[in-house]
């Protein structure tokens, strides 16, 4: 296939919430509405402000669905989990059409809390950033990391790197929602017991981690995992980038769960099965045991690449959150010919080899669909 090409004609036929027949192709779009219960926030001093947490778009959103044309029912699902900091689907339409047509499974694209068509237009209108931009660019010591692109997730955390762990808290809920109305036969695109796994990006990787050690209601026990760019432990990621979050945002980030978020008192009520799954992917060290050998006995279950140039979740923090026998038989570690990057692995534009990329894409796209099929 013509990655570049194929990219650019989804971008030009999707649009957020309207059912679409793909063109030259055997896939269509469905979306359909999702309510979330949003989670207590145990922070009662973050201000009331653009970057609030009451966002009526967290609350009431739809989610696409890529599914082969004519069908009226099925039971067999891929969930595609995106990374962070991600506005809109671009990059995700050709990677779903793909798995959809390879596989022949419906493609879920749900939306972590806060991200995509959960934000509001505003986190993404440059005007809008205008005075926030200037303000962090000032006080940061003009931060060659912040951008326009990343200035509403960095202030976010920057007032309460809690919301971190609080939106992962809330994605995690209407994942068990989705997947246990899904199962249950109450969706209707989909049959009882369907089969569901996931293919996880990034920091979506990360908390499908999570969603499958947590294992609520038993809904995990026969998925499939496949991570891409992802499954570092928390420690060895690195999330400054001018796409993600700037390098302020990223330190305060890194030295509230490192240092502070165990250590408060408060968290206690909520130590559930949940809380110390995210606890164990923090640092190495921490639950070290239980993880690698959660991992080790789901070895048949789990496959992922990463990329040698990664340089948000590098191999090496793979290695430390599976355990390096278990990671070396799981993930494969790939390099492409051209520029890639991890936000933007498979790059469009002209001039871009587009060769290349086509075959770089279809090397790993065709590893998740052996896997996934």
């Amino acid at each position: 296939m013509n990655y570049s090409l194929r990219y650019q004609e989804l971008n030009a036929m999707y649009k957020m919430g309207v059912d679409t027949d793909l063109q030259n192709s055997p896939v269509c779009v469905r979306h359909f509405s999702f309510h979330s219960d949003p989670i207590p926030q145990m922070s009662e001093n973050t201000p009331e402000n653009l970057f609030s947490d009451k966002v009526s778009e967290n609350i009431s959103f739809k989610y696409p669905v890529f599914v082969l044309q004519k069908t009226k029912k099925t039971d067999r699902a891929i969930l595609l989990m995106h990374g962070l900091n991600e506005r809109n689907w671009s990059k995700y339409l050709t990677w779903a059409e793909y798995l959809c047509t390879e596989t022949g499974r419906a493609v879920i694209l749900f939306p972590i809390a806060f991200h995509v068509n959960r934000s509001p237009i505003n986190w993404s209108n440059p005007r809008m950033l205008q005075s926030i931009y200037e303000l962090r660019r000032k006080q940061n010591g003009n931060d060659r990391s912040l951008s326009f692109a990343n200035v509403a997730l960095s202030e976010r955390i920057s007032q309460n790197p809690y919301r971190f762990y609080s939106s992962g808290r809330q994605s995690l809920n209407d994942i068990t929602q989705l997947i246990s109305n899904i199962k249950s036969g109450w969706h209707p695109l989909f049959a009882e017991n369907t089969q569901i796994d996931v293919f996880a990006y990034s920091i979506g990787a990360f908390l499908s981690q999570i969603a499958f050690m947590t294992n609520p209601d038993n809904l995990f026990a026969e998925s499939k995992l496949f991570m891409f760019c992802g499954g570092s432990i928390f420690s060895s990621m690195f999330g400054e980038s001018r796409s993600i979050m700037d390098r302020v945002a990223f330190d305060k980030l890194l030295k509230y769960y490192k240092e502070d978020f165990s250590a408060k008192n408060e968290f206690e009520q909520y130590r559930d099965k949940a809380f110390e799954s995210f606890y164990s992917m923090i640092l190495p060290e921490r639950n070290e045991n239980e993880r690698l050998n959660f991992f080790k006995k789901m070895k048949s279950r789990l496959a992922g690449i990463s990329l040698v140039r990664d340089k948000v979740i590098p191999y090496l923090g793979v290695e430390k959150a599976l355990g390096i026998e278990n990671a070396k038989s799981c993930i494969n570690l790939l390099d492409f010919a051209f520029d890639y990057s991890h936000e933007n692995p498979f790059p469009v534009g002209k001039t871009i080899v587009c060769t290349e990329v086509n075959t770089s894409f279809e090397r790993v796209f065709l590893q998740v669909a052996d896997f996934l099929a």
